[in-house]
């Protein structure tokens, strides 16, 4: 699904930018959570959903718990998997009650609201939430942006359609009325996507294999870290391209120093060769 950063003065609005906001449910597991889900977003104004590998999915359940809500219901993406649902976003944050041992960039439901709108003006943008039972795994989180925790009591089990009403009910005050302009986006490099994103992680990997970093080092651990930090501080396309090219740069320059290296030992085995059993 392309979404091209947009330019014209109706991105500008809060409900256009809404427009733009997707909710990704995780192995939802009952269609009335979903249906509970709908009908938060058609009373928030926001339209987007995407399922990935849904337990169970019935139309008509949904429709019981959310009255007048077709044209979300319509608009359903059904996903295999996590790529499908948020590859095209510029921003995705991730609500779970559990912090992690990672120093992740955590929002506030009001902040993460603000964050998504002014990302949302260069194109789509992700709020995931999870399973009923267990919530989001950790390979889901790490390809969030942040994370929102939702301030509570010790008890801090909430239904996955309390958690959306939350969130949508802050980008709904976010984004006021729908006839006021909005700041242009602060980012004049544009804002990256999810793919953009990964490429960069998966060169980072690539490079710091090739130098022997893992050898002493948990890899998974590493990577989590290397990914908070760079997700932390939000870079631009230009920013992102420029780390990439790095890591790519590093490779090629391990690759022409072994290149060097085996033709000076060749030519140095050659000098030292009898004249005989040169060819």
């Amino acid at each position: 699904m392309s979404d091209a950063p947009a330019t014209d003065a109706r991105l500008r609005t809060g409900a256009d930018r809404l427009a733009r906001v997707r909710l990704v449910l995780y192995e939802p597991q009952d269609s009335i959570n979903i249906g509970a889900v709908v009908r938060v977003m058609k009373n928030m104004g926001i339209g987007q959903l995407a399922l990935i590998r849904p337990l169970h999915f019935d139309e008509n359940r949904i429709e019981v718990v959310a009255h007048a809500t077709r044209d979300v219901v319509a608009g359903i993406r059904h996903c295999d998997t996590l790529e499908e649902a948020i590859g095209d976003c510029v921003d995705i944050v991730a609500y779970s009650g559990r912090r992690r041992a990672a120093r992740w960039a955590f929002e506030t439901p009001e902040s993460a609201a603000g964050r998504l709108l002014d990302a949302a003006a260069e194109g789509p943008v992700a709020i995931l939430f999870g399973r009923e039972d267990h919530g989001l795994p950790a390979e889901v989180i790490d390809r969030a942006h942040a994370i929102v925790t939702i301030p509570t009591t010790e008890h801090m089990s909430l239904n996955i359609a309390q958690a959306a009403l939350v969130a949508c009910y802050e980008l709904h005050l976010a984004a006021g009325d729908a006839t006021r302009r909005l700041a242009p986006p602060r980012k004049a490099g544009g804002t990256p996507t999810g793919e953009q994103m990964e490429r960069l992680f998966e060169d980072c990997e690539q490079t710091l294999e090739q130098i022997a970093f893992f050898r002493t080092r948990n890899p998974e651990l590493v990577l989590r870290a290397l990914r908070s930090v760079i997700l932390r501080a939000r870079p631009d396309t230009r920013e992102l391209e420029m780390l990439r090219a790095m890591a790519i740069e590093v490779r090629r320059t391990i690759e022409r120093e072994r290149k060097t290296a085996v033709a000076e030992a060749l030519g140095a085995a050659s000098a030292a060769a009898p004249d005989g059993e040169h060819r």
